[in-house]
């Protein structure tokens, strides 16, 4: 029996380590496209939710989407109502993910091993091996289920497991609540989900047993969400608290009718597992359908309810954090650079946060967002000025050249920063004041070029801070790139700019200077930000002395 019972918890240890492996991978590859469409999702509550099924599907995790949807309505970029619709839809996408996972597809397992593991170790591009990765989690997560069969098979005629199964059977509640925690403990939905469904297609439980584990493990999803944004912003909690009223509920409500009915249910045709299957998705898309049309009218009621006036004192506690820095200096170089490397990311991480809120503060000139942009500038001045005087005072005579360069790219990063920094207090905050006194409105396309050159820009701020810490090349030369991708951006943006005021259009003559120098500023941004990319590569010789073509 404890050989069998390691066997079990080893093969769910392998199950939620292979969905998570699938889900990094994702993110690694294709991470600006999916925060791309999620940029997208606030056009409609349709459009929200169709990007929800995508974007759960393609990270096989509801839990990565609601962490997304939380980074977004933090910094103001997306409305309550569309991050419900968002979270509906994650929901219905996850589950499609677990039923398509629960065939019995294990003819697969070894070509997709060979596959993945060829992809990952030959191949060359960041997104090749991203890619193997992908298909390798695929193939473990197909492993693992099967490995959950074999541990199972010689429970079957157990007579302790036919008297747990008896008295779950009796008190549903209890099958419900023990889902919900261990879904909760997971941190997984789909894992659980999947290996539901893989004792119900084994015979171990029963229906009711099964039904009453799928609408537990969906209440305990959504807990995942509202512990996720406990100490998120005040925006990004309610998101999580409404997803808890829609799901949690409607999970409630099920498993009561469930009892009502338990004895009707065993004319449902097919096994236990792809009842449960069935069920799953049925539950979700029927929340979905009937959730939608109450989005705005839950996301009005859990503003009254979660209110943000301790927004304040949570900035007082950031900034009581201790700085990173050595009071005195350290005798290994390579811990005092390391230590600037923190502070210089915490100051990364403040600099990002004072861009989040600028798309809304454009639209509503939100005063207490901008008394905090402006406070976070004084600490992104502070923090730039006890960087450069740290390094200034170690001992440079002793570095190595690698030490020295990485000291000078530290020193010119945070200059970069300081600078960014500068441009949206001092410009960005400027041009949302001049917008909202002349009650100027942008062009519904000059807008949306705006908030995507926006919503580009801060992924690129993510990947740069990536990019600081890792000294990884692969992601330099992104970001390097990325700096010719949001130059392209620009010029598109200024030449369907022009061609609006070629056709007269009012609204582009109006806000013309204040289209052409918000994307201007958000480019300068993205320019200084791409500095430490370029540093990476010169240390590593794998920069151009020039651009230029050689005089002939």
């Amino acid at each position: 029996m404890y050989a069998i019972a390691i066997h079990l918890i080893a093969a769910i240890v392998l199950l939620l380590w292979a969905v998570r492996m699938v889900r990094t991978a994702v993110e690694r590859a294709f991470s600006p496209q999916l925060k791309r469409l999620l940029a997208h999702a606030d056009r409609s509550r349709i459009g929200a939710a169709g990007a929800g099924i995508v974007m759960a599907i393609a990270l096989q995790s509801s839990t990565a989407v609601a962490a997304l949807a939380a980074g977004f309505a933090a910094g103001g970029l997306m409305e309550g109502a569309t991050g419900l619709a968002l979270m509906l839809g994650a929901y219905l996408g996850s589950a499609i993910v677990a039923s398509i996972l629960s065939f019995d597809l294990t003819i697969l397992t070894a070509p997709l091993i060979i596959a993945g593991g060829l992809l990952f170790l030959r191949g060359y591009s960041r997104q090749t091996k991203q890619l193997g990765r992908l298909i390798l989690g695929i193939a473990f997560v197909l492993l693992s289920l099967e490995m959950v069969s074999q541990a199972t098979a010689p429970w079957r005629d157990s007579g302790i497991l036919e008297a747990s199964i008896g008295y779950l059977s009796s008190d549903l509640w209890t099958s419900f609540a023990v889902a919900a925690l261990i879904t909760w403990l997971s941190y997984s939905s789909v894992a659980t989900i999947l290996v539901i469904i893989t004792f119900g297609t084994a015979g171990v439980i029963p229906f009711e047993v099964a039904a009453a584990f799928v609408l537990g493990a969906n209440l305990g999803g959504t807990l995942i969400a509202l512990g996720m944004t406990r100490g998120a912003d005040v925006r990004a909690r309610r998101i999580a608290l409404g997803a808890v009223a829609f799901r949690g509920g409607a999970a409630i409500l099920c498993l009561a009718l469930l009892q009502l009915f338990q004895h009707q249910l065993g004319i449902l045709p097919g096994t236990v597992g792809q009842q449960a299957s069935v069920l799953h998705i049925a539950f979700n898309a029927a929340v979905l359908l009937l959730g939608l049309p109450l989005t705005t009218p839950l996301a009005r009621l859990t503003e009254r309810f979660v209110t943000g006036a301790h927004l304040e004192g949570e900035l007082n506690v950031a900034r009581l954090r201790a700085t990173a820095l050595p009071v005195g200096n350290l005798a290994n170089t390579d811990m005092e650079l390391a230590s600037a490397t923190r502070e210089l990311l915490r100051m990364s991480e403040t600099v990002e946060v004072m861009l989040q809120p600028i798309m809304e503060i454009y639209q509503s000139a939100d005063k207490p967002a901008i008394r905090r942009v402006k406070v976070l500038e004084l600490e992104v001045n502070q923090t730039n000025r006890e960087i450069k005087l740290f390094l200034t005072r170690l001992k440079w005579d002793a570095m190595t050249p690698v030490q020295s360069r990485r000291a000078s790219d530290l020193i010119n990063f945070a200059i970069g920063l300081e600078q960014a920094g500068d441009i949206i207090a001092k410009q960005l905050l400027k041009l949302a004041d001049q917008k909202f006194e002349r009650r100027l409105s942008l062009s519904p396309q000059g807008w949306q070029e705006i908030t995507d050159l926006h919503a580009r820009v801060l992924q690129n701020m993510q990947l740069a801070s990536n990019v600081l810490v890792s000294e990884d090349t692969e992601s330099a030369r992104e970001l390097v790139a990325e700096k010719e991708e949001i130059n392209i951006m620009e010029r598109a943006s200024m030449s369907a700019h022009f061609a609006r005021l070629r056709t007269g259009n009012t609204t582009s003559m109006e806000t013309s200077d204040l289209h052409l120098e918000t994307i201007h500023a958000l480019r300068r941004i993205n320019s200084l930000l791409s500095g430490i990319g370029y540093s990476i590569l010169s240390d590593n010789g794998e920069l151009l002395r020039s651009k230029l073509v050689s005089a002939q």
